[in-house]
C-alpha cells in the first residue's frame, strides 16, 4: 500500500530535521516565518466549494489584510497545514532529490530547481485536495499566434509593420497535444519591398511575399479554418501570444492598414509571459521564449523568428504548464484600441465565434 504524502516525503533527509523541530513545538520554517509561509502557499489555492484564496501580491497590495486572517478561517481546515508542511519539505529539497522524487512519481523532472519544486508541491497540492476537477470549465484548445511583420535594423517610431507571416498552433487542453496547424504568408502592401534585415531574421524571402494573398484574404482563410475546427461553437477556446504586441501591435496596426474591423474573436488573449512569471515567481525580463524553454529543461526546436516554429516552441512551453498545474486564463484585451488588464478572478470565457470583419468605410 502506497504511503501518505507526508510520510513519503518523510524518508528525505531535508524533511527529516524539519519534523524533529515540529516534534519540539519550534517554528517548522527558518526564522518562525511559518505564519509568512502558509500565507504564501495558501494565497493561490483553490477553496473547497470554489471560492479562491487571495493571491500574495493582493494582500501586499492591501494594507488592511494581514496574513494570519487568511490562515484563520478558510484554512483552518487541516489538510491546509498539511499542504504547508510538505511545501517545506519540497523547500528543502536539493535539485537532485527533487528529481530523484518526480522520477518516482513519473512526473517530468526537466527545469531548473525553482520550475521542478513548483511542479512537486502541484502534485502534492492536488493529491491532498483531490478536488474534482471541472474540465468543462476550462478552454478546449488554446490557439497560439506569433506573428511576424516587416521591420527594419534600428526602427523608426514612426515605422509601419505590416504582417507576413500568420500562423496559428491549435493545443488541445485535454491531451495536452499539438492537434493542428495554420500557416500562410502575407504580401506587404505599404513597404512591399522587404529589407535584407527582415529578410536574415525571419527567413522569409521577397519571393514568399510577392506570391502571398494580401492580409484581408489570409485573415478570412484562418477564420474559416477556425470556424472548420468549431472554435466558438462546440469548442472554448481562447488566444495565447508570446507578449502583448502582436494583438495590440501588429493586428491592431494590419487590421487599420487594411481597412477591416479588429475582430471580436482577438480583443482577449493570454499573454504567456505574464502567466509563466506569476506561476514560477520568475522576473519579467527572465520570461523571453528561449529563456523559459531553457528554464524548463528543453531546447528550441525550428529556425528561430519563423513565425510558426515560434508558434509551436511557444505552444510546447503552454503544454508544460498546464502539466504543472498552471491555468492558463486570458489576462490581457484591447479596448477602444487601448491594453487593459483583465483580471484573474474572472470565470474561463471563450473568445467568440470567429467571423469575417467587413470593411470600414
Amino acid at each position: 500500500m502506497e504511503l501518505p504524502v507526508d510520510e513519503r516525503l518523510m524518508m528525505w533527509p531535508s524533511c527529516r530535521a524539519a519534523m524533529e523541530e515540529q516534534k519540539e513545538n519550534r517554528p517548522v520554517y527558518p526564522g518562525g516565518g511559518e505564519e509568512d509561509e502558509l500565507c504564501r502557499t495558501l494565497g493561490t489555492m483553490e477553496l473547497p466549494g470554489g471560492g479562491k484564496a487571495r493571491g500574495p501580491s493582493e494582500v501586499q497590495d492591501d494594507p488592511g489584510i494581514h496574513c494570519a486572517k487568511s490562515t484563520a478561517g478558510a484554512f483552518s481546515d487541516p489538510v491546509y497545514k498539511e499542504i504547508a508542511f510538505a511545501n517545506g519539505c519540497v523547500n528543502r529539497m536539493s535539485k537532485e532529490e527533487l528529481r530523484a522524487k518526480l522520477a518516482e512519481l513519473k512526473l517530468d523532472t526537466r527545469g531548473v530547481r525553482d520550475v521542478l519544486k513548483k511542479r512537486l508541491k502541484n502534485y502534492y497540492k492536488k493529491q491532498k485536495l483531490k478536488e474534482p476537477s471541472d474540465s468543462d470549465a476550462y478552454y478546449d484548445y488554446i490557439c497560439v499566434i506569433d506573428f511576424e511583420a516587416t521591420c527594419e535594423e534600428g526602427n523608426a517610431p514612426e515605422y509601419i509593420h505590416e504582417i507576413i507571416e500568420f500562423p496559428i498552433v491549435l493545443v488541445n487542453t485535454r491531451t495536452l497535444e499539438i492537434e493542428d496547424t495554420f500557416q500562410r504568408y502575407v504580401r506587404p502592401e505599404v513597404n512591399t519591398q522587404l529589407s535584407q534585415f527582415c529578410i536574415n531574421l525571419t527567413g522569409i524571402t521577397q519571393e514568399l511575399v510577392d506570391k502571398a494573398d494580401p492580409f484581408h484574404l489570409v485573415l478570412q482563410s484562418a477564420v474559416e479554418w477556425m470556424r472548420e475546427k468549431e472554435l466558438g461553437t462546440k469548442f472554448k477556446y481562447a488566444i495565447l501570444t508570446d507578449g502583448s504586441w502582436d494583438m495590440s501591435k501588429f493586428f491592431n496596426m494590419q487590421c487599420h492598414l487594411s481597412r477591416l474591423r479588429f475582430p471580436q474573436f482577438a480583443k482577449k488573449w493570454i499573454n504567456i509571459r505574464k502567466c509563466y512569471g506569476n506561476f514560477y515567481k520568475v522576473p519579467r525580463n527572465q520570461t523571453k521564449l528561449t529563456m523559459m524553454l531553457e528554464q524548463l529543461g528543453m531546447i528550441y526546436d525550428g529556425r528561430l523568428h519563423c513565425g510558426l516554429d515560434d508558434s509551436k516552441n511557444i505552444a510546447r512551453i503552454a503544454i508544460r504548464m498546464l502539466q504543472d498545474g498552471c491555468e492558463l486564463r486570458v489576462n490581457e484585451r484591447l479596448h477602444s484600441g487601448q491594453l487593459m488588464t483583465v483580471s484573474s478572478s474572472l470565470p474561463f470565457e471563450g473568445a467568440p465565434v470567429p467571423h469575417i470583419m467587413e470593411l470600414k468605410n
